[in-house]
């Protein structure tokens, strides 16, 4: 049986984590292909407008954008498969229906490299930018994933200047049984840049079906 991305790197820590995000982030490992998240970000933000230049970027690479809001209907796609490395890879593909004829996709794979013991998560839809993580679980059960070091296809590390450092957390809410969600991005320098926060319900792909063409990246980054 294959262990998940998030379970090789958690260990003993994601039996810590809620059962309902045990399940959610353990696709891969036997009992589901993947999860699929339905629902709506209460709010949509983004920092100062000199901010909306950089974000626009995003939306080539399918990885930030600077359309904002709130109520916006949400859709993310985790689908756990080994890629073209044989690494064992779980996409998070989030839509933001950002506009009644316009959707933004913000686009990740992550893989678990054991030789450094580390999540590494690839942006965007030709895995541009590679981004160490430290995944960790609170004190409630829900998950915390922080950003760290940031390395270009070329192999050059991307200057902290540069960078945005992402901060999720993802939790159960056992009253309104729904996932919850938060999501910021902020600069050293310039301060926040973007984020969402907001709930969704899910659903589950069973083990065996193949994966959809359209959420795996258009080229696969072989950096470690």
């Amino acid at each position: 049986m294959t262990t998940s991305v998030f379970a090789s790197a958690l260990r003993d820590d994601f039996q810590r984590l809620h059962p309902r995000l045990q399940r959610r982030f353990d696709v891969g490992s036997g009992r589901d292909q993947g999860c699929i998240g339905t629902g709506v970000m209460n709010r949509v933000w983004r920092g100062a407008a000199f901010t909306a230049p950089f974000l626009h970027l995003g939306t080539l690479r399918h990885i930030l954008f600077p359309e904002t809001g709130t109520s916006i209907p949400f859709t993310i796609e985790n689908y756990a498969y080994p890629d073209s490395y044989g690494r064992p890879t779980v996409t998070f593909v989030r839509t933001f229906q950002v506009r009644p004829h316009l959707r933004r996709r913000f686009d990740a794979t992550m893989v678990y490299v054991p030789q450094r013991d580390v999540i590494v998560d690839y942006l965007g839809s030709t895995q541009h930018l590679a981004v160490d993580l430290d995944v960790s679980v609170d004190s409630a059960g829900g998950l915390r994933i922080r950003s760290g070091p940031q390395i270009f296809r070329s192999g050059l590390r991307c200057p902290a200047a540069l960078t945005g450092d992402a901060e999720v957390r993802e939790w159960w809410d056992e009253r309104a049984e729904r996932f919850r969600i938060q999501v910021t991005v902020t600069n050293r320098r310039l301060g926040p840049l973007f984020g969402y926060y907001g709930s969704f319900t899910t659903t589950y792909v069973p083990c065996g079906t193949p994966v959809p063409a359209a959420v795996r990246p258009l080229r696969e980054n072989p950096t470690t």
